[in-house]
């Protein structure tokens, strides 16, 4: 590319555009110039709201001649059409996780980017808050040792406590574990290395949710999808993994996330967080210490920080660090694991292997 800025289109503008777009709002490098929705008239009040220039259906935005990247905030169900027909129009594309439903559809979207020489990327970008960064740094200076073993839990009620719509949280290619594991696979893939091995147990406590806030208060729906489920990881390096994702949950006071090795373990923040707390104890001492984190990150990180980073890796000619690949790899594990509580249990390989452990660019700042 050029000197200027990555010229990104919006395809999908629901409650977490205004997010991406008051974050990315006066970033270097990149611009919003175009947004598009199946409903026009939230295209229209987010274009109203941030000064998009224009306002445009799908089939527009993605004919758009000056549109470098789409940025992908659609349903999940559709993640994986959007961003094909993004690639195809010759766009580059990050999109929000899941990256895709199925491990098949993720594929062809890798493989069709890398025929048209486009480049592919997807959230979640926590693992390049400070917060996740600091885990990285202590286990790359040994100050852990040999690794064994990694607990991760994100257990709540479920988003109907606060989301005024969250019935497709509950439907295929949602839930606790593909809405809210991705961040948790994220970071666990980022600091203990590629996952080798998988299997879970899973169970769908209510088979009917009510809605407890705004407007449509008290409207039910159902759930199509497990809602309670205990996994186990296997990592290439050997150490082992606790991930239990839960919607079903009225409160819980164990860790989010930990690491274990043979001289110490850590107790960060939760995985869905850019920031800290991190502790950290060390094999002798008498109890966890709290490590300083960059101060130059403001808040530790903010959504959309991988987007950021995109653009510069897009003007620069490099894969960005909230890749394609890493996504596909987070993928066949959630799906593995899905697939392994419609089993019964029984735990399956995981075949995909991301490059890991890469130290987010500053270029988000």
């Amino acid at each position: 590319m050029d000197g200027g800025p990555v010229r990104i289109g919006l395809i999908g503008c629901g409650n977490v555009s205004r997010q991406y777009l008051l974050n990315i709002a006066g970033r270097p490098g990149l611009v919003v110039v175009a947004c598009a929705d199946i409903v026009p008239e939230s295209a229209l009040s987010v274009s109203r709201e941030f000064g998009i220039q224009q306002v445009c259906t799908v089939d527009q935005l993605l004919a758009h001649p000056h549109v470098d990247l789409v940025l992908n905030l659609t349903l999940p169900i559709v993640h994986a059409a959007i961003s094909l027909r993004a690639l195809d129009a010759g766009k580059h594309v990050y999109s929000e996780k899941p990256f895709a439903l199925s491990v098949e559809d993720a594929r062809s979207i890798l493989e069709l980017a890398r025929e048209r020489g486009l480049q592919v990327g997807c959230a979640p970008d926590t693992f390049m808050g400070v917060g996740i960064r600091a885990c990285a740094e202590l286990i790359q200076l040994g100050e852990l040792g040999t690794l064994v073993a990694a607990n991760a839990f994100m257990m709540n009620a479920g988003p109907e406590r606060f989301h005024p719509s969250p019935e497709f949280l509950y439907r295929q290619g949602a839930g606790p574990l593909l809405d809210i594991g991705p961040y948790y696979a994220t970071a666990l893939v980022e600091l203990l290395g590629p996952v080798a091995r998988v299997g879970s147990l899973g169970s769908t406590t209510r088979s009917v949710r009510t809605i407890l806030s705004g407007d449509r208060a008290g409207t039910s729906f159902p759930v199509e999808t497990p809602t309670h489920i205990v996994s186990l990881l296997q990592f290439g390096s050997g150490a082992l993994g606790t991930l239990v994702t839960s919607f079903d949950v009225a409160h819980t006071r164990t860790p989010r996330l930990e690491i274990h090795g043979t001289e110490g373990s850590i107790v960060a923040s939760a995985a869905n967080s850019w920031a800290g707390p991190v502790l950290l104890k060390r094999a002798g001492d008498d109890d966890f210490v709290e490590i300083p984190l960059d101060p130059t990150v403001p808040d530790g990180g903010y959504l959309g920080m991988g987007l950021v980073e995109m653009a510069s890796a897009v003007r620069h000619g490099r894969a960005p660090v909230a890749s394609g690949e890493r996504a596909l790899h987070v993928l066949e594990v959630l799906v593995a694991i899905l697939d392994s509580t419609s089993s019964g249990g029984s735990f399956a390989d995981i075949h995909s292997s991301p490059a890991t452990r890469s130290g987010a660019r500053q270029d988000a700042r």
